[in-house]
């Protein structure tokens, strides 16, 4: 007897499968999508779209109208990532006055991370203000860089329930390097200068995740993640450099190639993977900008690695070193610079405004995409597929731009203007989504600015444009009946 014919999970009843994508997260439910059409008919039911709606904004009623309720939820999930609404959950969170403006911020979770000189500070967001639940005092000396990796990947790793922590490891000019994850540490020790780059993620050398790092010594030294390497964590050191490393990043097509730029415009790639007798022989690269300053921003996407120095933004081909694209600004330093090379585009930030460019129209500089307008130096830079951040030091406020069309969304003030004596300034900005924190100083003294806009419901009205009744509440009229509230949602 022949066996009976294999049965799919498409061969389930429509509404079962309903039912079934009833039970995932939107991600999921994008991804389900994609596999086949009767689970895309699943998928696109409004069943699934209408919980998904009210799991993520509980309190916000959801329209009624010509959309389907999966293109509400693409809708109002777009319109909160672009920061477009005028009342955000805002808390701000006063420092000690007698310590620095914070210098940098990490936004993790529901987890805001900042540095002021050689202290790093961990703070739960929490209404009306933050919480700190962390220090950190365990450098000397000015910190450098802050990264996070996965706790799991760092020898700090003890049991199955940190599996989703995150570890911090910050550089300092007091020559060392520190891994820290709730009061535990671990102290790296071996340049002869100050520590001035990190990698911005873990070399993966195929047993255990490696970090780098380099400095004023003009080295990059490469340290063992292991837990077994605990008393010789050093596994490498290259040379190469001739002046201090201002940046390391690990390429996006091979996970054992780590791209280095220094102060002098030189950029080299090395092998982490090559045995380690000689460091001169791991480097498998080089080439030279020809900038009029020091590489200030540098990321690696697929075989390409884009550099942003003096008045360039230069794309190089990792495999083979020569340079895919340069874009020029004449007369212009760049004094910011950020990458979308997922959605091809670039923003670099000027003296006086910031500039959107299409990748692949590198090679015509006077055709940049928008031109972002602004108040001074914009030092601050942040760009998403749905926005561009500008900041301006001086001007105590960022701008929010829609990345598509330059539009101006919204301008957030850092901290409480009716509490300091002028103006404030800002001095750290991060952004994470629907998410933003600033670090700023006031006559008041230093401060942390928090604001989440995933529950926000009023829409900023800007002049010269109409804000639409879409996600506003309702205005009711006493003659009204009571009924007509309800009118155009569902419950």
């Amino acid at each position: 007897m022949s066996a009976p014919p294999a049965r799919t999970l498409a061969d389930l009843d429509g509404d079962v499968l309903a039912h079934c994508a009833g039970y995932l997260g939107a991600r999921d439910v994008a991804s389900l999508a994609m596999a086949c059409r009767p689970l895309r008919a699943a998928a696109y039911c409004d069943a699934v779209w209408y919980r998904l709606f009210r799991d993520q904004w509980p309190f916000q009623k959801v329209p009624r109208g010509a959309l389907g309720l999966r293109e509400q939820y693409i809708r109002r999930h777009t319109e909160v990532h672009k920061m477009k609404f005028d009342d955000p959950a805002s808390a701000i969170y006063y420092l000690n006055p007698t310590e620095t403006a914070p210098s940098h911020l990490m936004l993790d979770s529901n987890c805001i991370w900042l540095c002021q000189g050689p202290v790093t500070r961990k703070l739960s967001v929490g209404w009306p203000e933050p919480e700190m639940v962390e220090t950190q005092r365990s450098h000397g000396a000015r910190i450098t860089c802050m990264r996070l990796v996965p706790l799991i990947d760092t020898p700090l790793f003890r049991s199955d329930t940190q599996a989703n922590e995150k570890a911090l490891i910050t550089s300092s000019t007091d020559r060392t390097i520190r891994l820290c994850w709730k009061g535990h540490s671990r102290c790296y020790k071996g340049h002869s200068g100050p520590v001035t780059a990190l990698a911005d993620k873990l070399l993966d050398d195929g047993e255990f995740k490696v970090l780098a790092s380099g400095g004023e010594d003009c080295t990059i030294r490469l340290w063992c993640m292991s837990t077994k390497a605990k008393n010789r964590a050093l596994i490498s050191t290259f040379h190469g450099h001739e002046k201090t490393l201002s940046f390391l990043s690990v390429a996006w097509h091979k996970s054992s190639l780590l791209v280095s730029s220094s102060k002098d415009s030189k950029v080299r790639v090395w092998d982490t993977m090559a045995p380690p007798s000689s460091g001169s022989s791991s480097c498998v690269g080089s080439t030279h900008l020809n900038s009029s300053g020091s590489p200030i921003a540098m990321k690696c996407y697929e075989s390409l690695c884009y550099i942003a120095a003096g008045s360039e933004v230069t794309a190089i081909d990792l495999r083979t070193m020569k340079k895919a694209s340069v874009l020029a600004l004449p007369n212009r330093r760049i004094l910011s610079c950020e990458m979308l090379p997922s959605e091809w585009l670039i923003c670099t930030g000027t003296k006086d405004k910031a500039l959107l460019w299409d990748i692949r129209k590198s090679q015509e500089p006077s055709n940049a995409v928008v031109e972002l307008h602004s108040d001074g130096l914009v030092t601050f830079l942040h760009l998403d597929p749905y926005k561009v951040v500008t900041g301006v030091p001086a001007d105590g406020q960022v701008h929010v731009w829609e990345t598509r069309t330059g539009d101006l969304l919204n301008t957030l003030s850092c901290g409480e203007p009716v509490k300091s004596a002028g103006r404030g300034t800002v001095s750290a900005m991060a952004v994470d989504g629907c998410r933003i924190a600033m670090a700023g100083s006031s006559a008041d003294g230093s401060f942390l600015h928090y604001r989440d806009f995933l529950k926000s419901s009023v829409l900023v009205s800007l002049p010269g444009k109409e804000v639409s009744r879409f996600w506003r509440p309702q205005q009711l009229d006493d003659d009204e009946d009571d009924n007509s509230e309800d009118e155009g949602y569902y419950y």
